[in-house]
C-alpha cells in the first residue's frame, strides 16, 4: 500500500493516485486509466472537444493509451484507431519498428506496426493520445513510427501532461501532473 496519495481533479472525476518513488529524489503520482470507465468517458469527450476535427485516426501505443484512444475515437465518428504493439504478434504483416524510452518503461522498448496499419494511415492525418506525457519518449517515439508509415501528424494529446511537459506548446492535455519529491 502507498503512504502517500496525490489528489487529482480531471473532468469532473476525483482520484486519490498513490505516489511512487522512481529515483532516490523523484516520486511520480501512479495514474492508470485501466478499468475506470468513468474517467476514460469523461477525458476521451473533454479531449475529443479541444484536438483538431480533422484527424483521420487516433493511434496509440499499448497498453494504457488503448481505453483512452478507442473512446477518443468513438467520440470523433471513427470506426477504427490504431494502436502500435511493444512486441511482434503472429498476425503482424512486415511490421515497421522504432525505439521508445520512457521514464515508467524500465530500459528501451520497440514500437511495432503492421503493414495493413501502415497502409490504412499512410497519406492520412493522425491524432497520437497517450494517458499521460512525462518527459515526451513515448510519444516522440510514436510521432516517428507515424511519420515512418507515411502519415501526418496532426495533434499530441494525453489527459495528463507530468512535469516540465506542462510547459510544451505543441501538446493538448487536460490536467497538469507535478512530478514530487521521493520520500
Amino acid at each position: 500500500m502507498a503512504k502517500r496519495y496525490y489528489e487529482l481533479h480531471v473532468s469532473g472525476c476525483t482520484r486519490h493516485l498513490p505516489v511512487l518513488n522512481i529515483s532516490d529524489k523523484v516520486a511520480i503520482a501512479g495514474f492508470v486509466i485501466l478499468g475506470d470507465v468513468e474517467i476514460v468517458e469523461n477525458t476521451a469527450r473533454d479531449l475529443a472537444a479541444k484536438v483538431p476535427k480533422d484527424c483521420e485516426y487516433v493511434m496509440t501505443a499499448e497498453t494504457k493509451g488503448i481505453p483512452l484512444a478507442a473512446e477518443l475515437a468513438r467520440n470523433l465518428g471513427q470506426k477504427t484507431y490504431l494502436v502500435a504493439r511493444k512486441s511482434v504478434k503472429a498476425y503482424m504483416d512486415d511490421p515497421i519498428c522504432v525505439e521508445d524510452e520512457s521514464i515508467t518503461t524500465m530500459g528501451k522498448q520497440k514500437l511495432y506496426l503492421s503493414a495493413s496499419d501502415v497502409a490504412l494511415i499512410r497519406g492520412k492525418k493522425v491524432l497520437l493520445v497517450d494517458d499521460v506525457i512525462s518527459t515526451g519518449g513515448s510519444m516522440k517515439a510514436l510521432k516517428e513510427l507515424a511519420e515512418k508509415a507515411g502519415a501526418q501528424v496532426c495533434c499530441q494529446a494525453a489527459i495528463l501532461a507530468e512535469g516540465d511537459a506542462a510547459k510544451r506548446d505543441d501538446i493538448v492535455f487536460l490536467e497538469e501532473l507535478p512530478l514530487l519529491e521521493a520520500e
